[in-house]
């Protein structure tokens, strides 16, 4: 009884070398520390660039009422005085238009005005419009269209003009008193509402949130 006693767990222990032996496969062997040491010399460890931000902070020697008056000078000094170059081509494409509008509806009211007086008064045309069938009088509306949008262009170039005065100072000022960056916070915290009368509890007052943003 002894003897099968001690074969079986001398068996045991047999058995259980054995799986040891199989769980051995599974040890770091050095073919695979020499390929571990190749894969971290190939790709060589590195350090993601952190992304920073520009921080815009205001200019107090920046004078937005020198932006204004260069720009009532001369329309776009403002603006390259604000550093606002991508402007000055804005502006002036303006004045091009509103210029080429002018001369047009100029050369038509005189054009139109001298033809309705030669028609009036049973001369000959010797004009461009001479072929062109009509009495005085549709002349004399043609003219008086031309010299309504004649002036309404006038107006334009006046208002173009404001316009970039008042923009140069706008950029001014925001560069002299404020930032333009994108630094905002906002704060969440509890809070107590004093109610109207109608909508008053108990305690004559309701809980709330209060959200405050700081703009830095």
């Amino acid at each position: 009884m002894r003897f099968w006693f001690i074969l079986i767990l001398l068996a045991g222990f047999g058995f259980s070398a054995t799986a040891q032996k199989v769980d051995s496969l599974t040890v770091k062997t050095k073919k695979d520390s020499l390929r571990e040491k190749r894969d971290s010399i190939r790709s060589k460890p590195f350090v993601p660039k952190a992304a920073t931000k520009k921080v815009y902070h205001p200019d107090s020697l920046h004078s937005p009422h020198q932006a204004f008056m260069r720009s009532l000078i001369l329309p776009g000094w403002g603006q390259v005085y604000n550093h606002r170059w991508w402007k000055v081509p804005i502006i002036y494409t303006g004045f091009g238009l509103l210029g080429a509008a002018i001369v047009y509806n100029q050369h038509y009211y005189n054009l139109y005005i001298t033809e309705a007086r030669v028609r009036q008064n049973g001369l000959t045309s010797t004009s461009e419009l001479k072929g062109v069938s009509g009495g005085f009088q549709q002349f004399y509306d043609a003219a008086a269209l031309n010299q309504r949008n004649f002036q309404l262009s006038i107006f334009g170039v006046l208002g173009v003009w404001g316009i970039n005065c008042l923009d140069a100072y706008i950029d001014g000022k925001f560069i002299h008193s404020y930032t333009v960056d994108d630094n905002l916070t906002f704060k969440v915290t509890p809070t107590v509402i004093n109610s109207p009368m109608f909508a008053a509890n108990n305690y004559g007052f309701v809980p709330g949130v209060k959200v405050t943003f700081v703009i830095k």
